[in-house]
C-alpha cells in the first residue's frame, strides 16, 4: 500500500467523524432537550388543619378513586410476582426484600433485620402513603434513585391498586383508606 491510499482512507475516517459531529450539533439545535417534570405538591389539611403534603408522581393518575374499585383478591395474585423477594406474613422473615406485613403506613426504609438502600433510608422521616405505594410500585427506580429493588414496575393502574388494598389488608389494624 502506498502512501496515497493511506492518505485516501485517513482522510475517508476524518470526514465520516465531522459530519458526525455536525449532524449532532444540527440535532441538538433542531430538537432541544427538555428537563425532566418534577414531582407535584398536593396540600391538604389533616384534623388538626395543619397543611400536610402528599407527593404525586408526574403521569401517574391518584390512587384514591382506584381503591374504591380495587380488589384484594386481585392483588393477592399479583403479588404472586414478589414472592421471590418479599414474605408476606405476620413476623415473616426478610427475603433479598422486607417482609411486606403492615406496610401501608410504616416508615420508610424501617423493617427490623433489613439492610435498606441508602435511597430509602434517606426517607425514614416518611411513612409509605398510598401515593408513594402508587409511584414505587409503577416505577421503583424514578421513585426512589438509586434504590437495591429490581423490579421494573406495574404498568396497569388498576394492578397497583388491587396490590395496595392487599397490602393494606396485611394487618393487625388496616390504614384508613384515602378519601375521593
Amino acid at each position: 500500500m502506498d502512501s496515497l491510499e493511506i492518505n485516501k482512507i485517513v482522510g475517508a475516517i476524518l470526514t465520516a467523524s465531522v459530519i458526525a459531529m455536525v449532524s449532532g450539533f444540527i440535532a441538538d439545535l433542531t430538537f432541544p432537550r427538555s428537563q425532566p417534570a418534577k414531582a407535584v405538591y398536593a396540600l391538604e389539611a389533616d384534623e388538626s388543619g395543619e397543611a400536610v403534603a402528599e407527593t404525586a408522581a408526574p403521569g401517574l393518575e391518584p390512587i384514591g378513586p382506584l381503591l374504591a374499585s380495587a380488589d384484594a383478591a386481585s392483588g393477592q395474585a399479583v403479588a404472586k410476582k414478589c414472592v421471590t423477594c418479599h414474605t408476606f406474613d405476620e413476623g415473616g422473615k426478610n427475603k433479598i426484600g422486607p417482609n411486606l406485613w403492615n406496610v401501608v403506613d410504616r416508615t420508610i426504609g424501617a423493617q427490623d433485620g433489613f439492610s435498606f438502600s441508602k435511597a430509602l433510608t434517606e426517607m425514614a422521616s416518611e411513612s409509605w402513603t398510598y401515593e408513594d405505594l402508587n409511584a414505587f410500585l409503577a416505577k421503583p427506580k424514578d421513585w426512589a434513585p438509586g434504590t437495591k429493588m429490581s423490579f421494573a414496575g406495574l404498568k396497569k393502574a388498576q394492578d397497583r391498586a388491587n396490590l395496595i388494598l392487599y397490602l393494606r389488608s396485611l394487618s393487625g389494624s388496616p390504614a384508613d383508606l384515602p378519601e375521593g
